[in-house]
């Protein structure tokens, strides 16, 4: 097999006849000798297909196997049920295969998609456009901050202790080559005390998650009068999965709504790849990053979908652009566009509740264990922080013991989260039943004492 050319002589032949040459040395003639490889690359022959298995199996009897660990954790990235349908659609051959839309004629079918899956961020943004996704979240909040700053022509922006730290990171790294100036706003029982900010130059936007990393739920309208007074912009961080249940960020006030799609199809994965939500109001649409699909009629007047509005300019105006992101995530997109028209308007309202019932009865099981307490009092939808007795991360490994995903250890700085603190970030998804929350109950019960 290693020796194996997919063409035929008489293709070969044809080939170079085509281009005036008469062997395959005189088509590398060009490459100077002493850039050449003598004697074959070193490399052990092919083995027939029967060896192969077997080595194959040797090393995959090498794994470990153990049964799967029952989800506490989020963070970010949720353990939430993706129907048989949202992948069986997702993975037909037309998405899979699909590649950038430059020729709208033979690519109506992704258009037509992504121009859904923009319409449905829309509906859960509360705002009038959304674009056709971003890499994931942490991107997407970077995207906003320089539609801001664009904006406005300033480079202050305020961001609340409450937004996740690997988002705050990234803000960070390419605050570093922008120059954008990022003052955090502490929390105050779980949520952002926009009052504490000393007196200084008037930001660009602020930035603000809600629910926060730790889960609370914030005021976002209290949020829009501090931004009126500074005559800055809005930006909010959403669960789109909170939009089951709560009014949009667009409803309150926001002028840039962005999100982590992850929880609408794709499955933890590792990490990634996951996508990144983005929406504006409609003056705004000019400064938005990545792709837009729009909706038109074509010379015979039926419908037909193009990318529109943009057509990459942004990414050839240089200093003058507000974004340089020329792509999108596609095939996540689909996903997450499957996923919100299974669930449709009531689906995602069932979802929502349930996941806040599983979480409130979680929390008061595990708050009744003698020396847990809440890090916050604030409400919360699907997550919430808790003070342990023992270290977190010591609860954690434990808690792996006894068959669970604990969560993941988080702490409070100076009013800012972090990672790997001494309290205990939870998650409670619908996919959680009461007899699995029961045993994590029991088990964290039994873990702390």
């Amino acid at each position: 097999m290693g020796h194996f050319v997919p063409h035929t002589d008489e293709e070969l032949e044809q080939m170079l006849a085509d281009i005036g040459l008469t062997s395959l040395e005189e088509l590398f003639d060009v490459v100077p000798e002493a850039l050449r490889l003598a004697g074959g690359l070193a490399i052990p022959q092919g083995m027939p297909e029967a060896d192969v298995l077997t080595e194959m199996g040797r090393l995959a009897a090498r794994n470990k196997f153990g049964p799967e660990l029952v989800c506490f954790a989020g963070a970010g990235a949720y353990d939430h049920d993706i129907p048989s349908a949202t992948t069986r659609l997702t993975f037909r051959s037309e998405f899979v295969t699909a590649y950038t839309p430059y020729q709208p004629e033979v690519a109506q079918g992704v258009l037509q998609a992504l121009f859904e899956y923009q319409t449905m961020v829309s509906r859960i943004s509360g705002l009038p456009v959304a674009n056709a996704s971003l890499y994931d979240g942490a991107s997407a909040a970077v995207e906003a901050v320089n539609l801001a700053t664009a904006a406005t022509g300033r480079q202050t922006v305020w961001v609340s202790g409450g937004l996740h730290p690997h988002w705050r990171a990234v803000l960070q790294t390419f605050a570093k080559g922008t120059g954008h100036i990022l003052v955090d706003v502490p929390l105050q029982d779980g949520v952002t005390d926009w009052g504490s900010v000393p007196a200084a130059e008037p930001p660009a936007a602020l930035l603000v998650a809600s629910p926060n990393y730790l889960g609370a739920i914030e005021d976002i309208r209290a949020a829009r009068a501090v931004a009126d007074s500074h005559h800055a912009e809005l930006l909010v961080a959403i669960d789109p999965v909170a939009a089951g249940l709560l009014r949009t960020a667009g409803e309150d006030g926001a002028d840039v709504v962005v999100g982590e799609g992850q929880p609408f199809g794709t499955p933890l994965s590792f990490g990634g790849p996951y996508l990144g939500l983005f929406a504006c109001r409609m003056d705004h649409v000019r400064r938005l990053p990545g792709r837009l699909v729009g909706r038109t009629v074509d010379t015979e007047g039926r419908p037909a979908y193009v990318t529109t509005l943009r057509a990459r300019e942004q990414d050839i105006r240089r200093e003058k652009a507000s974004s340089n992101v020329c792509t999108n995530q596609t095939l996540i997109a689909v996903a997450c566009m499957i996923q919100m028209s299974w669930l449709g308007t009531s689906g995602l309202r069932e979802l929502a509740i349930r996941c806040a019932r599983g979480t409130r009865y979680t929390r008061e099981g595990i708050t009744a264990i003698p020396g847990v307490e809440l890090v916050a009092s604030a409400p919360t939808l699907r997550e919430f922080a808790v003070k342990l007795p023992v270290p977190a991360p010591v609860v954690v490994t434990r808690m792996a013991e006894e068959g669970f995903l604990a969560g993941v250890p988080v702490g409070v700085e100076g009013g800012v989260v972090r990672d790997g603190g001494d309290a205990l970030l939870v998650a409670v998804t619908e996919r959680r039943t009461k007899d699995e929350i029961d045993a994590f109950v029991s088990s964290l019960e039994k873990v702390v004492r």
